[in-house]
């Protein structure tokens, strides 16, 4: 499947195998519609083994990263649904989240401005946050009246900033600064925003450069090895280091380093 997206801006540099995605409803502050969360997730979905695609970029244009469900296009049309519409829609957008940690792609969330509600989720959701000074970011959840447990936040957060952070976070659904947010891993990088783009490009490529058959399993164990006992996730690694062992990019690394030149991985 190609990555065809009507709803928000895609992009792909052939010469470092970046792809870029934008959110692109900056008079709404980037608010996702359902449109946009089936055609993020779809799109996730094909970038799993979309060809000439090695690394992925997420962010938004204007003032705001993503501030979640759009109230008018959202919100408002939920009140209609019955209970089973209501699961649908809430499946949808956990669906999304699973997209973005299955697609063996390391994914990069360049937070360009406010993250909040559903965009949050989807900050954590990827695999290195770099934000711009002014990105405040909250889960805004409780204070709609929602549990703070959605789209897979109760399971993504502990891992990232621990229990009693995530706890904070989910409960009171307050906004935190970018600077309080790396401050609590949560952001792995805060910079000045004119500085943002060129750094969230330069961590993506130097990813599309590395071994990309390995990071998709070490995505895979992220995502498998926090259900595991120690015993159970050193066998699963072992596992997979073997089977690692045996691609034609652990020979490249071998040759290139007795050549003494930069490798060149598949």
């Amino acid at each position: 499947m190609a990555v065809q997206p009507k709803s928000f801006l895609y992009a792909v540099d052939p010469a470092t195998a970046v792809a870029t995605i934008t959110l692109d409803r900056p008079e709404r502050l980037n608010a996702l519609t359902f449109e946009v969360y089936t055609e993020l997730r779809n799109s996730f979905r094909a970038l799993d083994t979309e060809p000439g695609v090695r690394a992925v970029v997420i962010t938004g244009t204007g003032r705001a990263f993503c501030t979640g469900g759009d109230v008018e296009d959202i919100i408002g049309v939920l009140f209609s649904r019955d209970a089973a519409g209501l699961l649908e829609f809430t499946r949808l957008t956990g669906d999304l989240i699973l997209s973005i940690r299955q697609c063996r792609r390391p994914v990069v969330a360049a937070l360009n401005g406010t993250v909040a509600g559903a965009g949050a989720v989807i900050a954590a959701a990827s695999d290195i946050r770099i934000a711009a000074e002014g990105a405040k970011i909250a889960f805004l959840f409780s204070r709609v009246g929602l549990t703070g447990a959605d789209m897979g936040a109760a399971w993504l957060l502990p891992r990232i900033v621990g229990l009693a952070h995530a706890s904070e976070l989910l409960l009171l659904g307050d906004f935190i600064t970018a600077e309080r947010a790396a401050a609590i891993g949560l952001y792995n990088r805060v910079v000045p925003a004119e500085r943002l783009t060129a750094e969230a490009t330069d961590v993506a490529v130097r990813l599309a450069r590395g071994p990309s058959a390995a990071h998709g399993v070490t995505k895979q164990a992220l995502n498998q090895e926090a259900a595991m006992d120690l015993v159970s996730a050193i066998e699963w690694e072992a596992r997979a280091q073997a089977e690692c062992m045996r691609h034609p990019n652990f020979r490249e690394a071998y040759e290139a380093f007795r050549a003494k030149r930069e490798p060149k991985f598949e």
